[in-house]
Parts: structure tokens; sequence; C-alpha cells
């Protein structure tokens, strides 16, 4: 357990600290999900979304492709 000082503030455990590799000067973020919030290191979670979007541009040039077929059809 942790307390929030009047700063706003809180001290990460220890254990805490080692199991998400967090190191004095790291930045982290609060990731909102429907069952609370995650704590990450700003380097993991970009890391994270940039894996998750890796495949974007083809996925959206599908997309593209798709709808201006559907659009020809229904035009003809």
């Amino acid at each position: 357990m942790v307390s929030v000082t009047r700063k706003y503030q809180v001290t990460i455990p220890k254990e805490v600290r080692e199991a998400l590799g967090i190191k004095a000067g790291d930045e982290i973020v609060f990731v909102k999900t429907k069952e609370g919030y995650i704590i990450k290191r700003l380097e993991d979670f970009v890391r994270e979304m940039a894996e998750l979007s890796k495949d974007i541009d083809k996925t959206v040039d599908e997309m593209r492709e798709g709808l201006s077929k559907v659009f020809k059809e229904a035009h003809e």
C-alpha cells in the first residue's frame, strides 16, 4: 500500500518497480482500460503502440481498395 502526498505524489514500491523495469528518471504513463489503469514505462508503451500499428498502412490500403471496388460496383 502507498500513500498519496499533498502534492499528489506516490512512491512506487520496489517490487513493482523491479517487475516493470522502472528506474530513476524513467517516464511512465497511466493507460486507461475497462478494468482501471495500467502503469507502463513510456518507452514500453511507445514500443507496444508501434508494434500494434505496424500494419496500419497495409490495412488502410486494403480498406481503400475494398471501398473503391464497392463504389465502382454500385455505379455500374
